[in-house]
């Protein structure tokens, strides 16, 4: 697990470990990154399900922050409770575009 700070926003990597086990690291480490945006970078999905970030997204949600999954296989109609982009500089974007509303009260 790679961690860099951008900022309030916090990119996640996920390094030559399976899903499972980034997963549990990140849950482990995960209030660490509670008051920043949040870019997970999954580099492999074939084992595990990324299903088991949804309840962290919803609590970063109702703290009006971002939580962004960054994978280029996934697609975001599979998903209804998560934010699936396919590369780390449309995750940025994104995530400046919701800093801009929150600032702007929208």
């Amino acid at each position: 697990m790679t961690i860099e700070n951008h900022g309030t926003t916090a990119v996640i990597t996920q390094d030559k470990t399976s899903l499972i086990e980034f997963s549990k690291k990140f849950f482990v480490l995960y209030e660490r990154f509670k008051s920043e945006d949040v870019i997970i970078h999954l580099i492999d999905t074939s084992v595990g399900s990324i299903e088991d970030f949804s309840s962290l997204v919803r609590e970063h949600s109702s703290a009006k922050r971002c939580f962004v999954i960054v994978n280029a296989d996934l697609n975001q109609e599979d998903f209804e409770n998560l934010i699936i982009i396919p590369t780390l500089q449309e995750a940025q974007d994104f995530i400046e575009m919701e800093v801009m509303q929150r600032d702007l009260g929208l």
